[in-house]
């Protein structure tokens, strides 16, 4: 079955064209004797363009597209994808998730997600903003972001290049219990990577902006400014002795720690029991300034979703309250598994928010006197069953509140728990290129191992 295109559209098919495909599905499983099944049908465009030195190195256009199915006999699941839409093909790919059911274990905890806990309101959040970008204006935003980065100084003397995409994506999913939704989006970014050198060392740095709408993202010039920025300022680095002292994570970096949080609080890590964080509902684990928001109808926002990737309704809600943990992320499996309810969270977290303390960053660097500022972390150094932390990283020495030089080849340690628990102060240089929204971390202690 083929859908009409759509005119002046990034996409093939039409929303009621894919909407047909999906029930055509799910008619397939329930004649094949499913007792309940789901499917998600979804397709995509988009245009990549990279330049080197002014020259277009890259240009890629991309197309694709793809359906997949779940079926349960009772409690035993089966799941088959298929990208070919043709009546025969759809028919194939469920006969095989049926197939692959009958020869799987039954468990009790697999099935689609309680009715009553299905989306029924789906508002417009505002995520869909083509762009109409040809090769050629992609060519030039890139080449003057690159252009921007390489006029910061003359010790820039190498690039990575700069690039620009622009996708586009929409897709619906339904279950046998009647839901059926779906919706497009996009997702625009520019990045920009240069090399300086001086005294026969080299450092690489880089920056990049992404948003739903090409109108919310940084200028070319404003990018590739910040990429020359960020990649000078590390030339001349130093190691440090190894010492215990506060340590500053830069909001790009601050994300992941909250990333490790969450991760501490899903589902699969709780129920496998193989989190440090496990039964931690209702305890105490940030310091009682901390709050931690989800809210996953902000208008343009990069994670935001009216339902989760079983039609679970998505809802805003208090992850932390005054440092106390006030939920886990849980899908339906998972949440079975515990004894609980989902969470509206499968497939992940929406739009965390975890507001500042106040201080903008030179605040920040005030507060801490001297320490460490992390603007890199290198390599996975988490132990998740234990807490563990232990990270390769560079950055700057600040004494007396002042950034004075940068350092590299060192490693920051420490116990996540103790970490998130010694939290002094969170900046108001809020990072909004993802699905985490905080500022910059000021840890009160951590070791710092180097020379």
């Amino acid at each position: 079955m083929s859908g009409s295109p759509v005119s002046d559209s990034p996409f093939s098919f039409t929303r009621e064209a894919l909407q047909a495909l999906t029930a055509q599905t799910l008619e397939l499983a329930r004649a094949g004797g499913a007792s309940a099944a789901e499917t998600e049908i979804s397709e995509g465009s988009g245009l990549s363009v990279s330049v080197r030195h002014g020259e277009v190195e890259t240009i890629e256009h991309n197309r694709d597209k793809g359906i997949g199915v779940t079926v349960y006999l009772g409690q035993r699941r089966g799941h088959a994808s298929t990208s070919d839409f043709s009546a025969p093909a759809l028919a194939r790919t469920v006969e095989k998730a049926l197939t692959i059911a009958r020869y799987t274990a039954e468990d009790n905890c697999a099935g689609l997600a309680e009715e009553n806990l299905l989306a029924r309101l789906l508002p417009n959040l505002d995520l869909h903003h083509p762009w109409l970008v040809e090769v050629d204006q992609a060519a030039e935003l890139a080449r003057a972001c690159e252009a921007a980065a390489l006029g910061v100084d003359t010790r820039i003397n190498n690039s990575e290049g700069a690039s620009l995409s622009s996708q586009s994506s929409q897709f619906i999913y339904a279950n046998s219990l009647g839901f059926s939704g779906g919706y497009p989006s996009t997702r625009q970014s520019l990045s920009c990577a240069v090399i300086a050198e001086e005294d026969g060392a080299m450092q690489r740095d880089y920056w990049y902006t992404t948003a739903r709408a090409a109108e919310d993202m940084d200028s070319a010039d404003a990018v590739g400014r910040r990429a020359g920025e960020r990649t000078v300022r590390r030339l001349n680095a130093r190691k440090l002795s190894t010492r215990q002292c506060p340590v500053l994570f830069e909001a790009p970096i601050a994300t992941g720690l909250i990333a490790s949080f969450v991760s501490a609080i899903s589902g699969g890590h709780l129920y496998r029991k193989s989190s440090f964080l496990l039964d931690s509902l209702g305890s105490q684990v940030f310091p009682s300034f901390f709050q931690m928001l989800e809210n996953p109808f902000l208008p343009r926002g990069l994670a935001s979703a009216p339902f989760d990737a079983e039609g679970v309704a998505t809802h805003e809600r208090e992850v932390v309250r005054d440092g106390v943990i006030q939920g886990y992320f849980l899908g339906s499996y998972s949440a079975r598994k515990l004894g609980m309810k989902t969470t509206g969270n499968a497939g992940g977290n929406h739009n965390l928010v975890v507001p500042s303390t106040g201080e903008d960053f030179a605040g920040l660097l005030n507060k801490m006197g001297s320490g460490l500022l992390v603007t890199e972390l290198l390599g996975q150094g988490l132990n998740m069953v234990t807490g563990d932390y232990s990270r390769g990283a560079a950055g700057f020495w600040v004494e007396n509140g002042v950034i004075t030089y940068p350092v590299e080849e060192i490693t920051i340690a420490g116990n996540l728990r103790d970490m998130l628990g010694g939290i002094v102060a969170i900046g108001n240089d809020v990072e909004t290129r993802g699905s985490r929204r905080v500022g910059s971390i000021l840890i009160g202690n951590m070791t710092v191992a180097g020379e």
